[in-house]
């Protein structure tokens, strides 16, 4: 479960998100708004790239707001981005072992590691540098850090961007599996209305930096507000 208690983040004169407080249960949650409606920075203070002017954040009942980044990573946050954190000289494997190696015992290590590259059909490509590896392959390595070390929360940030829809829907079923093969919990950024819809059981709405809508996803894609602030013909055409 996400808390998210009264949430301010202000830059200067600009606040970017307004006292947001939502709760968040579901094994796979969507986050959706238009550019800049907060979106990232609420991954950013979720991961703790970012600390908050005021309110709180608990994972599971346990506040994580005076944890520093690397201290939420070793708890279990994990996160994506959309620009991809690969260092593209080691190998696929390595990009891997390099996260695992920091956040669970070494005598687990290596077994998970062929877990996590298993899981996203990357075996075949473990020995491959990471500056070989087409867009697909660099996404879904991203996800295989990810699922190392037993995470709790998984923040997705737009991980299909850019994607054909083959690759879109395998995308779908990885995500898909994800907290049966972890027991963690993912919230997931993303612009396709279709890959929200499908994947996630509840979605919360941001509009300038305030919640606008939060519940189950297929109605708040159908909320007039939703449609009228955010999605509109965007949404229509996925209906």
């Amino acid at each position: 479960m996400i808390d998210l208690i009264e949430i301010t983040v202000q830059f200067g004169g600009t606040v970017v998100l307004d006292r947001l407080s939502a709760t968040l249960c579901a094994p796979i949650c969507g986050l959706i708004g238009p550019n800049g409606a907060g979106k990232t920075t609420l991954l950013n203070v979720l991961s703790g790239f970012l600390r908050p002017r005021c309110g709180d954040i608990k994972v599971g009942n346990e506040s994580i707001l005076a944890m520093t980044a690397t201290q939420r990573v070793h708890y279990g946050v994990r996160r994506t981005f959309q620009t991809e954190q690969i260092v593209e000289d080691l190998s696929v494997h390595d990009n891997v072992l390099a996260l695992a190696e920091h956040v669970m015992p070494s005598r687990a290590v290596r077994a998970d590691v062929a877990r996590a590259l298993d899981y996203v059909s990357l075996t075949d490509w473990a020995e491959m540098p990471g500056a070989a590896l087409n867009l697909y392959q660099r996404r879904m390595l991203e996800l295989a850090k990810a699922l190392v070390g037993k995470p709790r929360l998984l923040l997705l940030d737009e991980p299909g961007a850019g994607m054909n829809e083959f690759e879109s829907g395998r995308l779908r079923e990885v995500i898909h599996g994800i907290p049966a093969l972890t027991g963690g919990q993912v919230l997931l950024i993303d612009h396709d209305v279709d890959l929200i819809a499908a994947l996630c059981a509840e979605t919360l709405v941001l509009d300038f930096g305030k919640r606008l809508a939060l519940g189950p996803t297929r109605a708040v894609l159908d909320d007039p507000l939703v449609r009228s602030a955010y999605l509109g013909k965007e949404l229509e055409n996925h209906a």
